[in-house]
């Protein structure tokens, strides 16, 4: 970890940078799968699961089977423990329903708008190292509380060819459609352009490591949407003297496990906490499972002492945090100044990982500085916003002249002769 004191705001830049490869090292890899899916198919995704995952599959189709098998391996607890953070995630995301509004701008002129869902979607859930399921429930409950038609979902099969039966139950308590074996670049080209046995979709939401990322933003060059760029998780956790040391390192190491490009960083106005804090992280460092992976992602970890709250939130802001934690007595200063974020936790007794699973909130969330303009999944993002107008006579007799006027000095004549049409015979 490095310890930085009093940055000159000239080089926040520097020292906020992220640990992530520039777009150019990974295009070429990306164009070249792209390219052979497109062409190729279902063969060109066999060939990239053998090559990357290690397994050549006669069927990358999850079948009934699979799913009822898997769900006899989930241990009750945590069945219900899914079914819990499942009610509460729908209960956030239900109350996010917007009905229809309409406003008679003019004597004659209706207009309204309506939300309608998006029909296909595919939702991509990270396997590797740590199977995430919690991300089956914040992508499937949306799609479904939001009517989407079919529901996709693509997750890498581990060495037999399987995938967890954790993903496998969240997935079928959810409504999801169709699940399929493959993950990585070829997942997300499968989804683009439709493959035997991969569905075409409008829309592909889920994070993914840089690599993911990067086809996810070549997808929209083909005509598919995608949720946001989401690509290697990332914390910032702001703390002054009053704050926790222990539970600070604690929140610093959840997201640090999630992998080695992960990254973490602590602002602090107390050189004091910061101590204690990297004293802690060491502690708690040593009995973690998955040590290898957080001591590497720790590397890229920043502690930074700032003279005050103002200094801090500033350069919180200037970073746009994934997740943000407040640790500090003025932590409405830092609730009401904050712009760039994509979720924030309050108080000593909010970790991180309540958002990551079970409080309700969506943990598919904008990174890499995205957050000053990208919004995190919620039901919107399943939802189109379509307008309707109705114009009566009376409207368009009230409204004629003005579009006339308009499309005249536009130059449009076919766009003022579409009005003038119609007024010649409302006059006469």
């Amino acid at each position: 970890m490095q310890i930085i004191n009093n940055p000159n705001k000239v080089s926040w830049k520097d020292v906020l940078k992220r640990p992530t490869q520039t777009v150019d090292d990974i295009e070429d890899t990306v164009n070249q799968i792209f390219d052979e899916v497109s062409q190729k198919g279902d063969e060109a995704i066999k060939k990239y699961t053998s090559y990357f995952d290690g397994i050549s599959m006669k069927s990358n189709i999850v079948s009934i089977g699979e799913i009822n098998d898997a769900v006899k391996q989930v241990p009750e607890k945590l069945q219900n423990a899914i079914k819990i953070a499942k009610k509460n995630i729908e209960a956030f995301h239900g109350i996010q329903k917007s009905s229809k509004i309409e406003i008679e701008t003019t004597l004659g002129v209706q207009c309204w708008q309506e939300k309608r869902p998006i029909q296909k979607v595919g939702l991509y859930i990270p396997g590797g190292t740590a199977p995430l399921f919690s991300t089956v429930l914040m992508l499937a409950v949306p799609a479904q509380i939001a009517g989407c038609k079919e529901i996709v979902l693509c997750s890498p099969p581990n060495k037999a060819g399987k995938l967890a039966p954790e993903i496998l139950f969240a997935a079928q308590l959810c409504g999801v459609t169709k699940i399929i074996k493959v993950g990585g670049i070829q997942a997300i080209a499968g989804l683009t352009f439709g493959t035997e046995t991969i569905p075409q979709v409008y829309k592909i939401f889920g994070p993914g490591n840089q690599f993911v990322t990067v086809a996810k933003q070549l997808a929209t060059k083909h005509g598919v949407a995608i949720d946001m760029p989401a690509g290697p998780s990332e914390l910032l956790v702001v703390a002054d003297e009053t704050a926790n040391a222990s539970y600070i390192a604690s929140d610093l190491l959840s997201q640090a496990e999630h992998g080695t490009d992960s990254q973490v960083i602590l602002v602090s106005t107390s050189k004091r906490i910061i101590d204690e804090v990297s004293e802690e992280v060491e502690k708690q460092l040593d009995v973690l499972p998955r040590k290898a992976i957080a001591e590497k992602a720790m590397a890229n970890s920043k502690l930074i002492y700032v003279e005050n709250d103002d200094i801090a939130l500033e350069l919180i802001n200037e970073y746009g945090p994934e997740h943000f934690i407040i640790c500090a007595k003025n932590e409405n200063l830092y609730v009401d100044g904050i712009n760039n974020a994509g979720s924030i936790f309050i108080g000593d007794y909010t970790p991180e990982s309540a958002g990551d699973y079970a409080s309700g909130t969506n943990h598919t969330l904008p990174t890499n500085g995205f957050s000053k303009a990208y919004s995190g999944v919620n039901l919107d993002s399943f939802l189109k916003s379509m307008t309707f107008q109705k114009i009566s006579k009376d409207g368009l007799l009230n409204i004629g002249e003005t579009i006339e006027l308009m499309a005249d000095a536009e130059g449009l004549q076919a766009h003022k002769n579409a009005v003038t049409i119609r007024l010649k015979d409302l006059k006469k």
